[in-house]
């Protein structure tokens, strides 16, 4: 590991400044990503500056009904929070399946949102990778991509996002508030992560010494229900090869309105626009479910060993909106 030197922020408009005004610095949080991609040499930052002494740690149920998260809010406590699990069920579900009961203790929403978008190449520091060297190549386009992106891909890069807290806020609409080196912003959902393009060192649409401060979910659909469907190798603290986060509203037999989003099959978390226009006003039959998967699946682009993964992401969609239809 790199030596690098390490600072306690005082407060926000002094943590940007040090980044702004100091190259190859980055803030640390609950460090979970961070110091492990340290740890093999991935990330190399010359200076530190934690933020979790900056509050932002708090819950707030906001007046028009929707909730606003602070950066700093620790994934179990989020999860646990019983305001988010009767409000926002979909948010609940979609951190317990992520990780280990001991990292979400420690990691945070905001160093949540910023997971590298990663593959086994980008975390070998012995191969190529255009995330990590940009211009040096992707060989995973002709390597092991078994469980690498279907959608939005680029010749460029095949990684996948490994969020699942970042499907869920995609699929509810948050809006990430964030305080940089010209004040602070939101940032909506989408809207924070990227695809991959012709450079994909770049996982958002931040400017590095951009922190994010929080996240406002806007209120809940009325009458609506919702759920998170993951898909793994193994049944604990593993990457999703597909997940679904769903919000359906159906009304006299017909879809009302819908949010979805898919993780585990692009860069960033995919928004499903296809298949919620499909939906939307179409009889919350079997044959609409898989129409519009099917909608939404049709642009996908997979490599020689992953494509499987269409039939797997149309059946989990497909699935998740009977179960939830038939609720």
């Amino acid at each position: 590991m790199r030596p690098f030197t390490f600072e306690h922020a005082d407060d926000v408009e002094a943590a940007v400044a040090t980044l702004a005004a100091t190259g190859e610095s980055t803030y640390l949080g609950g460090g979970t990503n961070l110091v492990d991609l340290m740890r093999l040499g991935v990330e190399r930052p010359a200076h530190l500056v934690d933020v979790t002494r900056l509050g932002h740690d708090a819950i707030e149920p906001q007046d028009d009904g929707g909730l606003r998260i602070g950066a700093a809010v620790r994934n179990s406590d989020l999860a646990a929070d019983p305001t988010v699990r009767a409000q926002q069920p979909l948010l609940s579900q979609a951190l317990l399946a992520g990780a280990s009961g001991q990292l979400r203790n420690l990691a945070t929403v905001g160093g949540n949102l910023l997971q590298r978008t990663r593959c086994p190449y980008f975390q070998d520091t012995t191969k190529a990778c255009n995330k990590r060297d940009p211009g040096s190549g992707c060989p995973a386009r002709d390597g092991e991509h078994r469980n690498l992106a279907i959608l939005g891909h680029s010749d460029a890069c095949v990684a996948t996002h490994p969020s699942d807290m970042a499907v869920a806020m995609q699929a509810l609409g948050a809006v990430v508030h964030v305080h940089g080196p010209d004040g602070p912003r939101d940032v909506p959902m989408p809207g924070l992560h990227r695809l991959p393009g012709e450079a994909p060192e770049r996982d958002t649409t931040l400017e590095p010494a951009d922190l994010i401060v929080g996240v406002t979910l806007p209120p809940p659909l009325s009458g609506a229900r919702s759920r998170y469907v993951k898909v793994r190798e193994r049944a604990s603290f593993a990457f999703a090869l597909v997940s679904v986060g769903v919000v359906v509203v159906v009304e006299d037999g017909v879809v009302a309105d819908s949010r979805i989003a898919l993780g585990g099959v692009a860069h960033a978390p995919w928004r499903a626009t296809r298949a919620e226009d499909e939906l939307r006003g179409a009889p919350a039959t079997r044959e609409t479910f898989l129409r519009a998967a099917e909608s939404e699946l049709g642009e996908a682009r997979p490599l020689r060993d992953n494509a499987y993964k269409v039939p797997l992401a149309t059946n989990v969609l497909v699935r998740a909106l009977e179960e939830l239809c038939a609720a």
